[in-house]
């Protein structure tokens, strides 16, 4: 019976074809690799290039962030001091609110007040009226044209009845009425023109002309002049002609004309009572607002002062010019330095048979 022969499976052949079969696998895995390193390469630059993309995208939403977050900080702190104002404002519309509310109050008071004031003033014109119409009165109804109303309520005794029927008013104008003193005289003299006419004793005197003209009766003639070292009218080229008395609009507007006066210089008596001489009819009332006796004559003065004996022979000079009994109302102002002045105008007045007075401040 022949052997039978051993059969052996790991024989050469199928070692060959194992091996043959596993290096077939790992040329397979290799060439796989190689393929999946090159990919996987290309993916991750790819991804490392989205990854600095991004990087950079939140790195400019962080900056974004804090700008967001700095500008809703300043928002806040606006909201706080917006928030203070509004409570500061608030605050100050409810105290305005109180005060008008007050003041609503007060006003009511006040104006019930003037209704009982007004209802007062109205009962008292017509007790006015009414005592007027009662008691008798020297003046001939509608006489005056224009009023003067003067400060405070006191009324004088003044013995100035203004009457005739050409009525000529004299009004100082020299430096020495700008005040009662020697020393102010001097220092406003250096003054603005503005600052002259506003001296409280030439306010004094033009208040004192324009009352006067209040007593002009209406069927007079008037006319007004002003002297220091010259003497002429008040109203420009009106100088030989007198005014009528009725006229309203003439009277305002010598007295506008006399407001406009600067007092300069000095006191030329002589020139005063000379330069009416060309009004014809010659005047039969003279009015004579004055500070003092004269500082000079017919002639030019040698000196810069005089003596208080000298202006008393100037004075005497001067009314030797008055050459008709043409009653002399004389006005005198104060002034220091000039003892001789109230005594020589007082005889002046009464010898010509016109009335002397030397007011007080607050007249007329």
């Amino acid at each position: 019976m022949a052997r039978r022969r051993d059969v052996n499976v790991f024989s050469l052949s199928f070692l060959d074809a194992m091996t043959c079969g596993f290096g077939a696998v790992v040329l397979f895995y290799m060439i796989i690799n190689a393929s999946f390193g090159r990919e996987s390469g290309r993916m991750t630059a790819d991804l490392h290039g989205e990854v600095d993309r991004l990087e950079e995208e939140v790195l400019e939403g962080h900056i974004k962030l804090v700008q967001v977050r700095n500008a809703v900080e300043e928002i806040d702190e606006e909201n706080v001091i917006t928030a203070g104002l509004s409570r500061r404002l608030i605050e100050t519309l409810t105290q305005v609110q109180e005060e008008l509310a007050t003041y609503e109050d007060e006003t009511l008071a006040k104006k019930a007040h003037v209704n009982q004031l007004k209802t007062d003033l109205k009962t008292l014109e017509e007790d006015v009226k009414r005592l007027s119409a009662q008691a008798p009165s020297e003046e001939t109804p509608g006489d005056r044209v224009r009023t003067h109303i003067g400060d405070g309520d006191r009324q004088y005794l003044t013995g100035l009845k203004v009457g005739g029927r050409r009525i000529l008013i004299l009004v100082d104008a020299s430096a020495s009425m700008l005040d009662e003193t020697i020393v102010n005289v001097v220092r406003r003299r250096n003054m603005s023109d503005a600052v002259k006419r506003s001296s409280e004793k030439w306010q004094q005197a033009v208040a004192t002309v324009d009352w006067i003209t209040t007593q002009i009766p209406r069927d007079s003639r008037f006319q007004i002049y002003t002297f220091n070292t010259t003497s002429q009218s008040v109203v420009p080229d009106q100088n030989h002609e007198w005014l009528d008395g009725g006229d309203r609009e003439a009277l305002d507007e010598a007295v506008q004309h006399l407001k406009g006066v600067i007092p300069d210089g000095g006191t030329n008596l002589y020139r005063a009572f000379t330069s009416f001489r060309s009004l014809r009819p010659a005047p039969d009332n003279i009015y004579l607002l004055v500070d003092g006796l004269p500082t000079q004559g017919q002639s030019r003065p040698r000196g810069t002062t005089i003596s208080g004996r000298d202006r008393v022979r100037l004075f005497e000079d001067a009314t030797k010019e008055l050459r008709d009994r043409t009653p002399i109302n004389v006005v005198l102002f104060p002034m220091e330095g000039d003892p001789h002045a109230s005594s020589a105008f007082w005889k002046l007045a009464l010898f010509s048979g016109g009335a002397f007075i030397s007011p007080s401040k607050d007249w007329p």
